[in-house]
């Protein structure tokens, strides 16, 4: 057991950077019904992408996002250069940059109506950013372009979405979303120690046991308050159960992804 006053825990986490260029998160019930109809073969993946020919996990999880279902109708008639502008910027959002000019310049340009092209920027922000949660070593090249093709989209398409992914530009995107994250105040510095009350109002507490707890918080404030032994344990216990299931469920994860 540690020292009274001595600190047994310190945490911090990693934050995910919102980015500035902010597509839809759910488009309409009647958008989402029609790219259902009009993915055409890769309809049987839409509940399912987990169930491919290789049965590996899809890095899109359990549900594929109605913004990534109707990119194949989108991306139907677009020409492969429009697609790059597209990509290079939700590239830059993704890196921090503010690309809302950029966007009405494109549009202008390429003559796409406001929801495609809204609708075309939702998916590809939304396959990326899926794709980047997962580190390097659990996402496999060749997992990430069988699993797209299964969804109808061109190889040729593919092709560029797997050089962001894998390519040069994945340090910086991993680094700026380390260091611009937003996140709830965390738990900078955590202290406890056994106190005995030895004169108390209430009888049933003389001569008990309990634990002083001191949390510091990274923005500054602190919390200080009293835990009975018992809870104490029971604490301990959930805190050591739930690392426990943590640590089981990303091996199963990272076996299927690895498969």
């Amino acid at each position: 057991m540690a020292k009274p006053g001595s600190p047994v825990g310190e945490g911090s986490g990693p934050g995910v950077r919102p980015a500035r260029l902010r597509p839809p998160t759910r488009l309409p019930v009647k958008e989402q019904e029609a790219s259902m109809s009009a993915v055409g073969p890769a309809a049987a993946h839409l509940h399912r992408p987990g169930d491919s020919h290789s049965d590996c996990v899809s890095f899109l999880g359990a549900q594929l996002p109605p913004e990534v279902a109707a990119m194949p109708q989108l991306l139907g008639n677009l020409d492969r250069a429009t697609f790059r502008k597209l990509l290079k910027l939700v590239v830059s959002s993704l890196q921090g940059e503010d690309c809302r000019e950029a966007v009405q310049h494109l549009r202008a340009g390429a003559d796409l109506p406001e929801e495609q092209l809204g609708a075309l920027i939702a998916g590809i922000h939304t396959l990326l950013q899926q794709a980047l949660r997962l580190p390097p070593a659990s996402l496999k090249p060749d997992t990430f372009k069988n699993q797209l093709q299964e969804l109808c989209i061109p190889q040729d398409l593919v092709v560029d979405l797997a050089s962001v992914v894998f390519g040069s530009q994945r340090p910086l995107l991993d680094s700026v979303a380390r260091q611009q994250g937003a996140w709830l105040p965390h738990v900078a510095d955590f202290r406890w120690r056994v106190d005995v009350a030895i004169s108390t109002s209430a009888l049933a507490r003389s001569l008990q046991p309990s634990v002083l707890m001191h949390l510091k918080l990274s923005d500054g404030s602190a919390l200080r308050f009293e835990v009975p032994t018992a809870k104490f344990q029971e604490l301990r216990f959930a805190v050591a159960l739930v690392l426990k299931e943590m640590a089981d469920l990303e091996k199963r994860c990272e076996r299927k992804l690895q498969d």
